[in-house]
């Protein structure tokens, strides 16, 4: 099979597509033929060497993916051969036409989401749902702030906000990323290029602040973030590429909290009770993935490229 193998850790040329053997679905694992892989910032991070996770090399890069179950090894009930899936994780990566996955790792794709969809949900839903349910411990009438949402993560993140009964904020540096934040159920979008933006956001909520902040750059923003917290507010890191200079006032004063987290550490019941939620709001259509870009799998090296753009929207998408 063709598959993109990393033979050093290095920039987004070390991304080279070879013919490797095809894998064999071994007790309790699913082999799956991919129809799409979704391509997340983490996966650049895994493959400079800077991640905190680093794979033995050479490895296939990808967690997320979908397609039909080719075969299934001894003890596997929970799919069948010609299955439609997604992964949540895998065994030997996802940037390939196979890919081998253990039984829990595979979810089946509700009828009405693409192969496309499905390699757009794991890492961008999975962590939008643990960080706003499960972290922030989200209510109904809250309002929340979400930075960069129009990528993957963030489009997400407003999808379910707004399912759930939140009032949601939204941030973008593009006109374009500006309007798909309201087609996706923002009820405010305000561009984190404009100086003074945040007096905006303040404005908009009558000068109380917000009750969550979820934060995919938080190196940049995690700052003003603090002075925009309501009494109890919670912010949660998503995303971070360096370090940055807080006040601790700011956190002291409204009696708020910053929590981080990774999606890889959820506990098997946090796991479970994502994939209930989400497949619920794929299957009840308040869940809608967003895909942004179609890249053939040999252009890999190009699509870590343009996820790490400013102006990002909807989800990266590679096709073998």
């Amino acid at each position: 099979m063709k598959a993109i193998q990393v033979h050093e850790f290095g920039g987004p040329e070390v991304l080279k597509l070879e013919e490797i053997p095809t894998p064999k679905p071994g007790a309790g694992q699913v082999l799956v033929k991919v129809h799409a892989a979704g391509v997340n910032p983490y996966d650049t991070y895994m493959r400079s060497g800077t991640y905190a996770i680093k794979p033995p090399l050479p490895y296939t890069p990808g967690s997320d993916a979908a397609g039909l179950v080719d075969s299934v090894g001894t003890g596997v009930t929970k799919v069948k051969a010609g299955d439609r899936v997604y992964t949540a994780k895998t065994i030997s990566g996802a940037y390939a036409e196979y890919t081998l996955a253990e039984e829990s790792q595979v979810e089946k794709l509700p009828a009405n989401i693409t192969f496309d969809q499905g390699a757009a949900i794991w890492v961008p839903y999975g962590t939008a749902y643990h960080a706003l349910n499960q972290e922030a411990k989200a209510l109904a009438g809250e309002t929340v702030l979400v930075h960069g949402a129009s990528g993957g993560v963030g489009s997400a993140a407003v999808q379910i906000a707004r399912a759930k009964g939140l009032t949601v904020f939204g941030t973008a540096g593009t006109d374009k990323g500006l309007g798909l934040v309201k087609k996706e159920g923002a009820h405010e979008a305000f561009n984190h290029t404009k100086p003074g933006y945040t007096d905006e956001i303040m404005k908009a909520t009558g000068g109380k602040g917000v009750n969550i902040i979820l934060e995919m750059l938080a190196n940049v923003n995690l700052s003003n973030d603090l002075k925009l917290l309501a009494q109890y507010g919670r912010a949660v890191i998503i995303g971070n590429r360096g370090e940055i200079t807080i006040n601790p006032r700011d956190l002291m004063a409204r009696r708020s909290s910053v929590r981080g987290f990774t999606l890889w550490a959820v506990t098997d019941a946090e796991a479970r009770e994502i994939h209930a939620g989400l497949n619920a709001g794929f299957e009840n259509g308040s869940l809608r993935p967003i895909i942004g870009r179609e890249i053939p799998l040999a252009e890999a090296s190009r699509a870590h490229k343009e996820i790490l753009e400013l102006g990002s929207h909807g989800k990266i998408i590679l096709v073998p």
